[in-house]
């Protein structure tokens, strides 16, 4: 049975998806077009879990998922300001930082808990959405994930793009809309939902 690299996410507003789509608008004109967010095939998102699943655990995750959403009222986040760290590559990337909320950080541990039964971390380029090359610095952000990107070290985002951006206003309140379990592209975009529960 194939495997996929997948992300479980939850997906912002439509007014906050929009933001982010301006937003990355600007940093692409500047710095090219590795991440272009769109609505369809592209998802400006936030990470709460991440890795590589064999698909017929699809609707078993999503069962999770769904009684993971049930139990974890979430409320407003808040966009707190502009982060721009480098990668592996020593590539700029730019993302909207977000109020890690306790409420946030525990939904983020129970998914991370829930769904370690499902996971595995031995990613491949043919795992990832698409046919375009992958990124080295793709496959070992899916890789590590665990060790640097949750519990303690999780750092609530959502990804604008490549390159720096000023010029914006905060704090930003948001709704979330969905927890959704989306399968990877490179630059750990969001290419495809797989499944989705409404919050």
């Amino acid at each position: 049975m194939a495997k996929i690299a997948v992300d479980v996410v939850l997906l912002p507003s439509d007014e906050m998806t929009d933001r982010a789509i301006e937003a990355n608008a600007e940093l692409v004109e500047k710095f090219g077009r590795e991440i272009v967010l769109n609505k369809e095939n592209c998802l400006p998102h936030i990470s709460l879990a991440m890795g590589c699943i064999v698909e017929r655990d699809i609707a078993s995750i999503e069962k999770v998922l769904e009684s993971v959403a049930k139990e974890s009222p979430l409320g407003d986040l808040k966009v707190i300001g502009i982060r721009t760290s480098t990668n592996a590559k020593g590539e700029q990337v730019s993302v909207f930082e977000i109020a890690k909320t306790r409420e946030l950080q525990s939904l983020h541990e129970k998914v991370m808990k829930k769904v370690t039964p499902y996971f595995s971390y031995d990613v491949t380029s043919d795992m990832v959405y698409g046919d375009e090359e992958v990124a080295q610095t793709s496959l070992l952000w899916i890789k590590n994930y665990p060790e640097k990107a949750s519990f303690a070290n999780f750092l609530p985002h959502i990804t604008i793009g490549y390159g720096k951006i000023a010029g914006q206003s905060f704090p930003i309140e948001f709704a979330v809309s969905k927890l959704a379990l989306c399968h990877l592209g490179n630059h750990c975009t969001c290419r495809k939902i797989l499944t989705s529960i409404d919050l």
